[in-house]
């Protein structure tokens, strides 16, 4: 059997990012401490990026104490889509999505029903700290549902499929999809199973797909190609994560997004210390990329200017790109002209 291991020195050369140069040089370097509160409380994420009027699912209403639980009938009465997570979690524990109702029942995204001391319990397990990072005492966010634009529909087991983009000073530098799974049990979490499919940034075309580390081609349970797969939206995508870096103020993050049949693009979170695997969906090492930021001797201080310097430069089709810069040119000097 051939092995698959590869020395650190030959990731170096590709320009692969590991833990601790990302933890150091970028991390530690480029995201001031004070400023990980708003990121890693998905409540406070939600508050300042419904300030900074950036597109996120309607917060309905915030359970703190268990005293108020037991009064969330209430609450829940008008509601029969609903999702509820806990403001302190991580790799998608703890998050109970609600699809509808059969009487006094509610409907699990799995199709299996739940009553509403199942509810109950699952907010009171929120607020113990069973789902939270370090199992500290917790809030439950209730916010509205996302309807899975149907362009997903046959490329994703069960779950929401999600978008993260890196950003890095405030360029979009690199992207990927992630597709829930039967052995990832519906979560796009990469480490349970989830499928990681590359993203251009100049194009939002896929470039590549992985599995547990492994390439491939379709999806395991749908059988849906994941190739020439094309992100809706995707510039629009590009200038929210963008307009991340000025809302929190941290250099180096990961932004996850989702596409809502009505809504469009809707950021979902932000995260300080954005996971690695997205260098081995999009075949390529973030390092160069992130290099090149930290040389730009002019800055390109608009959203706007950012992202489209990020799609022309770290893109696989840049002939594509330009086609699409100038289109879009046009079109600003014709509005202009009537």
């Amino acid at each position: 059997m051939k092995s698959t291991w590869i020395s650190p020195f030959a990731l170096a050369r590709r320009g692969v990012l590991g833990m601790n140069r990302r933890n150091i040089a970028y991390i530690a370097r480029y995201n001031p401490r004070d400023r990980y509160p708003l990121v890693d409380d998905k409540l406070k994420t939600k508050l300042v990026a419904q300030k900074a009027r950036l597109n996120v699912p309607r917060l309905l209403h915030v359970v703190r104490t268990q005293h108020e639980n037991e009064a969330i009938q209430t609450e829940l009465a008008s509601l029969s889509e609903f999702v509820i997570k806990p403001a302190q979690g991580s790799g998608g524990k703890g998050i109970l999505v609600i699809v509808g109702r059969d009487g006094a029942q509610f409907r699990k995204s799995s199709g299996a029903l739940t009553g509403l001391d199942g509810v109950k319990r699952h907010v009171s397990n929120i607020l113990s700290g069973l789902h939270s990072l370090g199992g500290r005492q917790d809030v439950a966010i209730i916010e509205t549902l996302v309807k899975v634009s149907k362009m997903f529909s046959s490329v994703s087991h069960e779950g929401v499929p999600d978008i993260r983009i890196i950003v890095f000073r405030g360029y979009p530098v690199m992207g990927m999809l992630r597709l829930a799974t039967h052995a990832s049990d519906g979560k796009a979490n990469l480490h349970q199973g989830a499928i990681g499919v590359g993203i251009d940034i100049g194009t939002g075309r896929s470039v590549a797909a992985v599995q547990n580390n492994r390439l491939i081609s379709r999806h395991p349970d749908t059988g849906a190609s994941l190739e020439n797969l094309e992100i809706p939206d995707w510039k629009q995508m590009l200038n929210l994560a963008a307009r991340c870096y000025e809302v929190t103020g941290l250099g180096y993050m990961g932004c996850d997004m989702v596409i809502d049949e009505t809504q469009g693009p809707l950021l979902l979170e932000m995260n300080a210390r954005p996971g690695l695997a997205i260098q081995i969906a999009n075949n390529q090492g973030l390092v160069p990329r992130l290099r090149h930021i930290e040389q730009l001797e002019d800055y390109y201080v608009t959203v706007e200017d950012r992202v489209d310097y990020a799609m022309a430069t770290f893109t696989y089709f840049p002939a594509e790109v330009r086609q699409l810069q100038l289109a879009g040119v046009a079109a600003a000097q014709e509005v202009g002209a009537t």
